[in-house]
């Protein structure tokens, strides 16, 4: 990390969205100096070093000229901030300059910066990692910055914040602890097998591995990050010409499937993005569930049963001019995974037959009327999906895949013939938990985690 690079901190402004300030950050042995050069109009030739008076007091905003280091001529007049290592973001020397945001003056500083020959562009995501590198946050933190930049609902970003302030990161950390501990009692037992022992260690050792066991699988069940990150699914189903399509051009505002009186016009699942209350959804158009001879509507009913399964939520819209009683009624038992408490029974058309029933929801997808009592019924059902437990929940299939790793190997270290074996089970059930915070480092899973963050980050 001995080079000092520098990125837009904010996003690129265009002609249509000049911006009122963007912010250049710069980070590394060199950048105090950097910042000495850009706004002095003769730093070369004066030769200012960093204990020169032209460098501002740390950690204050002070007004600036920014100039070209080759020409002298300047470029903007903005706030200029520096930070003394390790007390910074990344733990390295940084500078910061708040300028104006129009494209000309991002474009001309970027420039400047490059004219002095000693700083070079990051890459997507290098200010966060040099951030984990000097021990100013761990993997899970630095995860949780990326999905903060992501969010795009309130819950989302209540996640990432909850995320970045740790809790994550203490949870897997007091894991680690009772694993090393457990490690610890069985490596002694291997190290001074003729020594007497503290009575009940192997106790200890069995309850110590059967409690860290049960708590991670209880975090691998809770799917409420994972679902908040990528979205709660919800499967609009039904029979065909029920107003499935035009339900879902209602809730999305737009016309995103196409509807017809023809049945079977949907053939695949139709995918939108909302945000409903709050909570990120996906919610999914399907096939109308029925009978068919055509073998590409028949897969089409196939993929709308799967989606159903899959579903975090089912929503059943029906007919309210055609006996939808008796529709609810098999397609409620004919459709895996329902759950009566939670999936919603939606009656469309109630512009043309009337419907008074406290167990769905009646709506007219053509005049929108009901909507507002939908909307509140799936709000409800997604915090019911998604409410709070004591534990923070898991948020990404890298920590999954690490817990799972980390379960197998207790599961033999709980049945190892011999205690070396337990012992080296244990240490590789650390190792899987480690990987997770960064404790254990590889490089190679830093570059997947670290390359989807966007430049200046």
């Amino acid at each position: 990390m001995d080079d000092t690079i520098y990125a837009l901190g904010t996003p690129v402004p265009s002609r249509a969205h000049p911006g009122a300030i963007s912010v250049v950050r710069l980070s590394g042995p060199r950048a105090a100096e950097a910042l000495i050069f850009l706004t002095e109009r003769r730093a070369f030739e004066r030769g200012h070093s960093a204990r020169d008076p032209a460098l501002p007091e740390p950690r204050r905003m002070t007004l600036r000229s920014l100039y070209d280091p080759k020409s002298g001529e300047a470029i903007d007049r903005g706030l200029v901030a520096w930070f003394e290592a390790p007390n910074s973001e990344t733990g390295e020397t940084m500078a910061e300059l708040h300028l104006h945001g129009g494209r000309a003056v991002v474009g001309g500083a970027l420039e400047a910066i490059a004219k002095l020959g000693f700083c070079r562009m990051a890459e997507p995501g290098e200010f966060t990692r040099r951030a984990f590198e000097n021990g100013k946050l761990d993997l899970t933190r630095a995860e949780a910055i990326a999905d903060l930049v992501a969010a795009e609902t309130d819950q989302q970003r209540r996640q990432a914040m909850q995320q970045m302030d740790g809790a994550l990161h203490r949870l897997y950390e007091d894991w680690r602890t009772l694993g090393l501990r457990t490690l610890a009692h069985l490596e002694a037992a291997i190290d001074f097998p003729d020594e007497d022992l503290p009575p009940g260690i192997a106790d200890e050792v069995h309850a110590g591995i059967t409690q860290l066991r049960a708590e991670i699988a209880a975090h691998l069940d809770d799917r409420r990050g994972e679902r908040l990150r990528e979205g709660l699914h919800i499967a609009i189903i039904g029979p065909p010409n029920a107003g499935k399509s035009s339900l879902l051009n209602l809730l999305a505002r737009r016309d995103a499937a196409i509807v017809s009186e023809t049945a079977g016009t949907t053939r695949d699942v139709i995918e939108v993005h909302l945000d409903l209350g709050g909570w990120p959804v996906v919610l999914a158009d399907t096939a109308g569930l029925r009978e068919s001879g055509d073998a590409i509507e028949q897969e089409g009913v196939r993929r709308a049963r799967a989606r159903a399964a899959s579903a975090d939520l089912r929503l059943l819209v029906l007919d309210a001019t055609s006996g939808w009683q008796a529709e609810r009624d098999k397609l409620v038992a004919s459709t895996e995974r329902w759950d009566g408490a939670r999936d919603i029974v939606v009656v469309n058309k109630i512009d043309r037959a009337s419907v008074a029933d406290a167990d769905v929801v009646p709506v007219s997808a053509l005049s929108g009327d009901g909507l507002p009592e939908l909307l509140g019924r799936i709000e409800q059902a997604a915090g019911a999906l998604m409410q709070e437990g004591g534990a923070p929940p898991l948020t990404r299939a890298r920590h999954r895949e690490a817990l799972v790793e980390c379960q197998a190997s207790l599961a033999r270290a709980l049945t190892a013939s011999e205690i070396a074996l337990a012992a080296e089970d244990v240490r590789l059930a650390m190792r899987a938990l480690g990987r997770i915070t960064g404790t254990v480092r590889i490089d190679e899973l830093l570059d997947i985690i670290f390359r989807d963050f966007c430049i200046g980050k």
